[in-house]
Formats: C-alpha cells, sequence, structure tokens
C-alpha cells in the first residue's frame, strides 16, 4: 500500500507529480494525478480500448464533484485553465492510498467523504464509489452529493474542442443512463444510484494539460457535461456510478469490487519471495498483461505506448516467469510466433490495425532469450520443440540475409542498417534524421545473436539434431573469435560500441553490459569484469545506466522541449531504469555472486524502491534525466523497467536463478 497524507495532497505541485494508474487486461485503462487535476491528455476515467489492446477512446475523462452540506458547496474536483487553478479541491484533500486501487479523502467541513476507483478486468468499465465515512458526519446535517461526467469521445492521442456534431441527447431510464454523442463510436452508459437525474448538458472550455504543454503539444480541450447526478447522502452511506461500455446495475459495485480485491490478492500471494520492492513490482507488473486476439500480449508502457515486440520479450521474464505466471508467458510466446515474417518478429503492431512494422534488428534475438527463459523456468520442452522449426528459419533468414540489411557477414558477425532507419533499442528518428543509426555491427546485437545460437545449439542437441547442434555450435565459436577480435577496445578497458568497416566506435555506451549479462557470453572473466568496472564508474545513476557518460560532447543532461529537443536527447546520456537489470546480472556475475556484491546491488535498488511512490505511484517509469536530481521523465509506467529490475532482483540479488545442470555444462562446453 502507498500512503500519502495532507503535507503531500494540499501541496499542488507535489500532488501533481504523483500520478495513478488502473488498467482493465484488454489495453484499456484510467489514470489522473493523485488530486484529480488532469495534466495529460491521457489522463481519464475511461481509455476504452475498443480492439484490444489498441483501438484506445478517451470516453469519460473525469468527474467533477461537489460535496454540498447544509446548502454549502465544497466542489473537490481541480482542473487548471488559462493563468487559474479551478476549482481548488486539493485542499479538501485529507489522504490518497493506493489500496490497492486508487482511493481518496476529502474533509469538507467535519464531513469525510472517501472516493474509491478501479477497473473491470475483460471491460472497458471503470467504478467509482464514495462512501461518507462513518463517525465523520455532522449530525442531522444534511448531505448532497453531485456528480457532473466530463466526456471526450477521442482518440487517446488527440484531444476535443467544442464541435456542433456532438450529439447531446440521453438514453435514460431508472438507474442506467447513457450516451452516444458521435458515430459510430460506441455508446457509454453511466449505471447509477443517485436520486436525481438533471439532463442540462453543457461545454467545458479551455482546460490545460501542463505536461502536453511542456512536451509542445497541442495542450488545451473543451470536454461536453451531458448530465449531473445528485445522491442524496443524508439518509445512507454510499453512492456508485459505473462507467461502461455495456450496461451495468449499480448495485453491482461492491461485487466488482470484492471480486477485483480478490484477483489482485491472488496475484500478490503469487510473490516469489518476502521484499517489499519485488511485492510492489510483482502487482506492477499485472497492469502490463492485456489481451491481443485470442492470446497476451504485453503493453511496452502507459499512457500511450501499445505492445513493441522488443518491449515484450525483454520484460517478460521479469513480468511472467518471475512471477509463476507460466501459461501467460507461454501465450505470448505462442502469439508472437505467429507474426514472424521473412525471420523477424514484429517491432510494433500500430493502434489502428495496419499491418505490423518489421523494422528492428533485437527484437527477435531477444525471442530466443524468452523462449530459453521460459524453458528453464518451466521445463515445457515440447510447447519449445513446437517453436523449434520456426526458430531454425529465422536463424537461416538472418544467414541469407532478410530486411533492412540484416545478414550475417563473413566474418560471423550480424549486421544490419540502411540509411533513414533505427533498428537498435536506441531507435530515435526525428523526420529522416536517425539521432543514432548504429549501422553495423552494434555490440549488443553480437551479444544477442551469440546468445541465439548457444540457445539453438542446446536446443538441438536436446531435440536429437546433431547436424545442426554442430552447425550452430561452430557458427558461435566463429562469431566469438571475431568479436574479440574486433570489440575490445584496450585503450578503454571495454568494448567498442558499433564496429562497420571503418574506425569503430569507442563511445562509452551501456549497450555493452548486454555482452556480460546476457547467459551465454562471449568475453573471458578479466575482460567482462572491466566492462561492468567501466559502466559502473562513466553510466551507473541511482535510478539505471545513462546513455553516454558526462563527457561526451553530445550529452544532455535534461529530457525536456519539444518532441525535436526531446527525441534527440532520448539516448544521449539520458537514464534507462531496465538497463539495472542487465548491469546488476553482470555485476554478480563478475564478482562471483557473492554476499558482498549482493548486498551492493540490493543498496543500488533502493532508489527505485522510493521512486514507486513518487511518479509514476507503484510503478518504474521509462526514463530519468542524466543530470541530478534525475527527474522521472517519458511513460510513468514501462514494462522493461518493472520486469528487468523485477528480474535481477529475484534471481540476482536474491539467488533465486533456475538454471538446469545440462544447459550449464552446455554453455561452459561451448564458451571452451
Amino acid at each position: 500500500m502507498i500512503a500519502l497524507g495532507p503535507e503531500v495532497c494540499r501541496d499542488l505541485e507535489a500532488a501533481l507529480s504523483r500520478e495513478w494508474l488502473e488498467t482493465n487486461g484488454l489495453g484499456g485503462f484510467a489514470s489522473s494525478t493523485i488530486c484529480g487535476l488532469n495534466t495529460r491528455r491521457y489522463h481519464a476515467l475511461l481509455v476504452a480500448a475498443t480492439n484490444p489492446p489498441v483501438g484506445r477512446l478517451v470516453l469519460l475523462s473525469k468527474l467533477e464533484e461537489t460535496l454540498v452540506v447544509d446548502g454549502e458547496r465544497f466542489d473537490l474536483s481541480a482542473n487548471q485553465y488559462p493563468g487559474v487553478i479551478h476549482p481548488q479541491g486539493f485542499l479538501y484533500l485529507k489522504s490518497f492510498r493506493l489500496d490497492p486501487f486508487p482511493i481518496l479523502t476529502y474533509d469538507a467541513n467535519g464531513v469525510e467523504l472517501e472516493k474509491a476507483l478501479f477497473m473491470v478486468q475483460g471491460e472497458n468499465t471503470t467504478v467509482v464509489q464514495y462512501a461518507v465515512k462513518a463517525g465523520m458526519r455532522r449530525k442531522k446535517c444534511s448531505i448532497t452529493l453531485e456528480v457532473r461526467p466530463l466526456i471526450a469521445f477521442r482518440d487517446y492521442h488527440s484531444t476535443t474542442h467544442e464541435n456542433s456534431g456532438l450529439d447531446p441527447a440521453l438514453d435514460s431510464k431508472p438507474g442506467l443512463t447513457s450516451v452516444a454523442p458521435y458515430q459510430p463510436l460506441p455508446r457509454l452508459y453511466f449505471a447509477h444510484d443517485a436520486e436525481q437525474v438533471d439532463p442540462s448538458g453543457a461545454w467545458y472550455r479551455n482546460f490545460e494539460y501542463r505536461v502536453e504543454q511542456e512536451r509542445g503539444l497541442d495542450f488545451r480541450e473543451d470536454l461536453f457535461n451531458p448530465l449531473t447526478f445528485r445522491f442524496d447522502l443524508s439518509r445512507r452511506s454510499a453512492a456508485a456510478v459505473i462507467a461502461s461500455t455495456v450496461p451495468h446495475e449499480a448495485r453491482e459495485a461492491d461485487g466488482m469490487r470484492r471480486a477485483e480485491e480478490k484477483r489482485r490478492k491472488r496475484i500478490t500471494a503469487a510473490s516469489p519471495l518476502k521484499d517489499d520492492l519485488v511485492d510492489s513490482l510483482v502487482a506492477a507488473a499485472d497492469q502490463y498483461i492485456v489481451a491481443r486476439g485470442e492470446h497476451k500480449t504485453i503493453i511496452a508502457g502507459y499512457p500511450w505506448f501499445s505492445d513493441w515486440g522488443r518491449d515484450t520479450m525483454i520484460a517478460l521474464p521479469g513480468l511472467t516467469l518471475v512471477t509463476g505466471r507460466f501459461e501467460v508467458a507461454r501465450d505470448i510466446l505462442l502469439e508472437f510466433s505467429k507474426h514472424v515474417s521473412q525471420g523477424m518478429l514484429p517491432n510494433r503492431f500500430p493502434d489502428a490495425g495496419e499491418a505490423p512494422e518489421y523494422n528492428t534488428v533485437d527484437a527477435t534475438l531477444w525471442f530466443f532469450e524468452a523462449i530459453r527463459a521460459y524453458a528453464t523456468y518451466t521445463g515445457d520442452y515440447e510447447f519449445v520443440r513446437q517453436l523449434f522449426p520456426a526458430l531454425v528459419d529465422v536463424v537461416a533468414w538472418h544467414v541469407r540475409g532478410t530486411r533492412y540489411g540484416i545478414h550475417v557477414d563473413p566474418s560471423g558477425l550480424l549486421a544490419s542498417g540502411e540509411p533513414g532507419v533505427q533498428l537498435t533499442w536506441m531507435d530515435a528518428k526525428i523526420g529522416d534524421w536517425v539521432v543514432t543509426p548504429r549501422s553495423g555491427k552494434p555490440v549488443e546485437i553480437q551479444a544477442l545473436w551469440y546468445n541465439a545460437l548457444c540457445v539453438m545449439a542446446e536446443l538441438a542437441q536436446r531435440f536429437g539434431d546433431p547436424e545442426r547442434q554442430k552447425k550452430y555450435a561452430g557458427m558461435a565459436s566463429v562469431l566469438r573469435w571475431s568479436f574479440n577480435r574486433l570489440f575490445w577496445n584496450e585503450s578503454k578497458g571495454c568494448l567498442y560500441d558499433v564496429v562497420n568497416g571503418g574506425p569503430p566506435d569507442g563511445t562509452i555506451r551501456p549497450n555493452q553490459i548486454l555482452a556480460v549479462s546476457l547467459p551465454n557470453s562471449m568475453l573471458a572473466t578479466d575482460r567482462a569484469k572491466k566492462v561492468v568496472e567501466t559502466v559502473e564508474r562513466d553510466l551507473l545513476t541511482p535510478y539505471g545506466l545513462r546513455t553516454l557518460p558526462q563527457g561526451d560532447p553530445r550529452y544532455v543532461p535534461h529530457y525536456v522541449g519539444d518532441a525535436r529537443m526531446r527525441d534527440s536527447s532520448y539516448h544521449q546520456g539520458t537514464v534507462w531504469p531496465w538497463l539495472m537489470g542487465p548491469f546488476v546480472t553482470a555485476y554478480l556475475k563478475v564478482n562471483g555472486n557473492s554476499e558482498a556484491a549482493r548486498i551492493r546491488a540490493r543498496k543500488w535498488l533502493e532508489p527505485l524502491q522510493q521512486h514507486l511512490s513518487e511518479a509514476g505511484l507503484g510503478q518504474i517509469c521509462e526514463i530519468f534525466d542524466a543530470d541530478p536530481p534525475h527527474t522521472a521523465r517519458g511513460c510513468y509506467a514501462q514494462a522493461w523497467s518493472v520486469g528487468e529490475v523485477l528480474r535481477a532482483l529475484v534471481e540476482d540479488v536474491h539467488g533465486r536463478r533456475v538454471r538446469g545442470a545440462a544447459a550449464a555444462a552446455f554453455v561452459e562446453a561451448v564458451a571452451g
């Protein structure tokens, strides 16, 4: 549980820096700041995934609430308008708890009103419950709660502005009112137990979203209020509103709440060990696992990412295997295997249902590692056997060449790249300008390719295919020799970032840490140790690894400004917390997994534990500024940030690493 008192809730800047997130397992979500003032166009009480996990529409932006006590009105909401915050309901906000979902407590002239909200799994449904707390109402006082929904009905990347095309008509019957302002968008139903429904509608104009303004995007919006609910809380202590794309009844709210509480307790009960950070990250992990067709996938980050192949495969071990959700892992691997094309995994699935994009060299290589991890955790080699022919085909495509110049060159190294294309995880692009193109042979691609070949050799041996086992082991051996000859930077005691025929790129970047952290490494112990020491000295921060050292002339200390400024600094110093996972793994590996090394690694993770109550509550964000105080930036909840920190914490720091003796023996044989 995360609990914040009035010292945070009534401090506007502190309140606006903290955001909550609710998800529904479909890709839909609800989110805002802890005081209910929306600072992003993505903040809303119901973002519905109409084509799970995408097709996301902001239907219900927020609820404006007023508590009327003996005729005195207390506006509980808060909004940013040009030059003013109005109303200032955060001044009545006594506390905010994530327990397990958002619970806000307001104190209005001695009357305490508790507001709880959550989403229903498998539905585009948000439940909001209000309760006057027992013993916190004045005797014989009159209490009325007014609730005014504000609707947007738009794509979640855009904004709404007042227009004559909106149909304000309501369809009402006792306990259920609905609106369908634009065709063919879905109808929005409000189940309620209000004594009165006022059908008067009006536009609320000029909401401002400060985060969008900072990002150089459209930051003003108009929202429509189609009706007002009035609840008499003098005679009863509770009220409910259920906003959904399907009709419900208000009396279902309590049952929905109990079911959701039970579901979340079941998830956290599966935590692999007793550690507060582990428990928190296990709970966070659930929010990224969503439906794609009949199978599962992983949302890369909230509030704006969909599912990406690279992010999914990197996050999968931490989000599903460490948490014991093996069936989910299997389902995700099966779903992505259906989309392999010309030996490549999709980079991402666009929102509007277009064909997947395949502009990535590393997503496919992470697929091998995700399968290896699945097999190691589950021993389910029969399932892996089903995928093996597809993996054989993937290797064949990479050997003979596939999209974007991806091919194995005579040295055994994996080359890739074409002008105007970004293929590695350092993928920022502004128009035709690829900020960090890294064409040729990037260091982490070689590490991933070697790991994939070792995985294939082990699987071929396990499946009784000695010819392929020999072939893949031979390819790995050639690659290892070439890699050590071409990538070792003796003067800096680390690895070059990219080799491309000319002078190698000696930039110190975090990509080289994967050449140590992956299960199958091409580096001898002494070189691996030097890589870790270099990365620790030049790139380690309290929240992850920088993407450039501070002395580099391209280093950008703060990730701010418009889209061009932000994209140009995305990998030029900015700190990425997901890299803390590989770094911890590599550090412990080269230090013999000693107790002293584990204690030090756990210490490194303490700032991220504190971060859980400072930005995206209960989550780890996408990136941080390169310079102190390392302000959280980007998505406030990122799948691979959570997944990799959780994986390293459990497997490495706590030593809950599962490795088959046969696999370990084989790796040793290949390495020799």
